[in-house]
């Protein structure tokens, strides 16, 4: 049984570790240099409770359930996961009426625990909130994470358990015959297939109209994001919420599973040919910092760190698009919108165990060594000074320190190397290097030359993410 999955984002990711706990042939097809580049790498980072989705919803299906999946994915991943809690805050009694609409889904989808609390409460926990607050729904459930941290982490623990990634190679056609997926094409390649998953982000409808089920579209909605410096890190200790809109969740105030602050996004519908455009604009930033002043009035951007934007998949439905289609083996995992991050642990196993196994009525049998564990790669943290001790005793390396603001050593950039990363964003992604205050001013150069002698390649082969993005043009002087 051959199976594969296109995407390595979040949903794509964790599909395929689902997946490598069987005895199966496994493929994941991803048509950037690295994993997680998608929608993956650049949203709110939130684990929602799952009280906003509309009841019936395929988003209400799934977003509990995966929420209540985290805590024992983190731990067999090795992935950073705070349950921070979150606050969607009021300001009049039209807003107040509102919590208590969100407060009946949130019951109907099985959120536990909501609770609506007063302004006064709410400031006891969050001292900086506009006080103006006269309300607000408290979802103890909500956490944060890091979206690329869980989707390598999946792809890791897949590979170790005989996945076979393929980065860089841009599926092109799917070959249908007697009503039967048999054949992927790619710019690379070609291989036979029995199960395709199409788990491609904002180019989902793209892969289903290859397979003949392009009954769907996506659009591009984009989000713009600021993020504060660490020295803030104690503006708000859960994510903070406006009372959302029809349109988003509103723009918000997250801190970040390493001590910054995130503000945003806010949402802009863009055509469907603008699944590229990622640009930030003076207009959206504004918007971004007035509404989540409003919010929290101790914001400064003084203590900005970088803007940038991200998009989301939007269908007219706006909802998830998961199940099976009348092409046997193709299966949909697309539309992946808010809260796409949190369903995608629940939706990984609802396609394995239902809809291949059920509905397809495929037998295929789980591995007795499968092995559900992952390690990340040792960082420095200064409460654990000794076991840091321990390892720069072992190797040297971890006691170079090559980025100064996040602190990250050259031994752990080296095994971000051992473990994938061939660019820039590829060691930023695994060890946060150039991910601080000075955004690699300083660090760049040093990883650019590692990343050059571990893999013995010139200095101008090596880019900052995608093929395109080259850093140096050779060398100026003999």
């Amino acid at each position: 049984m051959k199976v594969f999955v296109i995407g390595a984002g979040i949903v794509g990711s964790l599909i395929a570790r689902e997946l490598s706990k069987y005895d199966i042939e496994l493929h994941v097809i991803e048509k950037s240099p690295d994993i997680g580049w998608g929608v993956t790498k650049a949203n709110s980072a939130i684990v929602h409770g799952g009280y906003d989705d509309p009841p019936g919803s395929v988003r209400a299906k799934f977003a509990a359930l995966g929420n209540a999946m985290y805590e024992r994915l983190s731990k067999e991943l090795d992935f950073e996961f705070k349950r921070t809690g979150s606050y969607v805050v009021a300001f009049n009694n039209e807003e107040l009426n509102y919590l208590k609409t969100l407060l009946k889904k949130g019951k109907t989808n099985g959120v536990e625990n909501l609770e609506i609390i007063s302004g006064d409460e709410l400031r006891k926990k969050e001292p900086n909130i506009n006080e103006k607050a006269i309300a607000a729904l408290w979802c103890p459930t909500a956490g944060i994470t890091e979206p690329w941290e869980v989707a390598i982490a999946a792809i890791e623990n897949a590979q170790s358990n005989g996945a076979i990634i393929h980065l860089n190679e841009k599926v092109v056609d799917i070959i249908i015959q007697s009503g039967r997926i048999r054949k992927i094409l790619t710019d690379k390649s070609e291989y036979n297939a029995d199960i395709v998953i199409n788990a491609a982000g904002l180019f989902a409808d793209e892969i289903a109209k290859m397979a003949g089920v392009g009954e769907y579209e996506i659009f591009p909605r984009k989000g713009e994001y600021i993020l504060l410096d660490k020295k803030l890190k104690n503006l708000v200790n859960s994510v903070i919420f406006p009372t959302p809109t029809e349109k988003s969740k509103g723009i918000l105030v997250v801190p970040t599973v390493d001590g910054g602050i995130l503000l945003g996004p806010n949402a802009v519908d863009l055509q469907k040919d603008r699944k590229d455009d990622l640009d930030t604009t003076n207009e959206g930033l504004q918007e971004v910092y007035v509404k989540t002043k409003n919010l929290v009035p101790k914001i400064d951007l003084s203590y900005t760190v970088k803007t940038f934007a991200g998009l989301r998949p939007e269908t007219k439905k706006k909802d998830f698009i998961v199940g099976a289609t009348k092409v046997w083996g193709f299966i949909n995992a697309a539309g992946m919108r808010s809260p796409g991050l949190t369903a995608a642990p629940a939706i990984a196993k609802y396609i394995v165990e239902k809809v291949i196994q059920e509905d397809l009525k495929v037998s295929i049998t789980k591995k007795k060594d499968f092995n559900p564990f992952r390690e990340k790669i040792p960082h420095f943290e200064e409460d654990k000074l000794k076991e840091w001790e321990e390892l720069v005793k072992k190797d040297p390396k971890y006691g170079k320190m090559i980025c100064f603001c996040n602190k990250v050593s050259e031994a752990e950039i080296i095994e971000a190397i051992r473990r994938g990363a061939r660019t820039l964003d590829g060691v930023k992604f695994r060890t946060r290097a150039s991910f601080g205050r000075c955004q690699g001013g300083f660090c760049s150069l040093k990883i650019l030359e590692i990343i050059s002698r571990e893999l013995s390649i010139p200095l101008e082969e090596i880019k900052q993410n995608y093929n395109n993005s080259w850093i140096v043009n050779g060398k100026v002087r003999a």
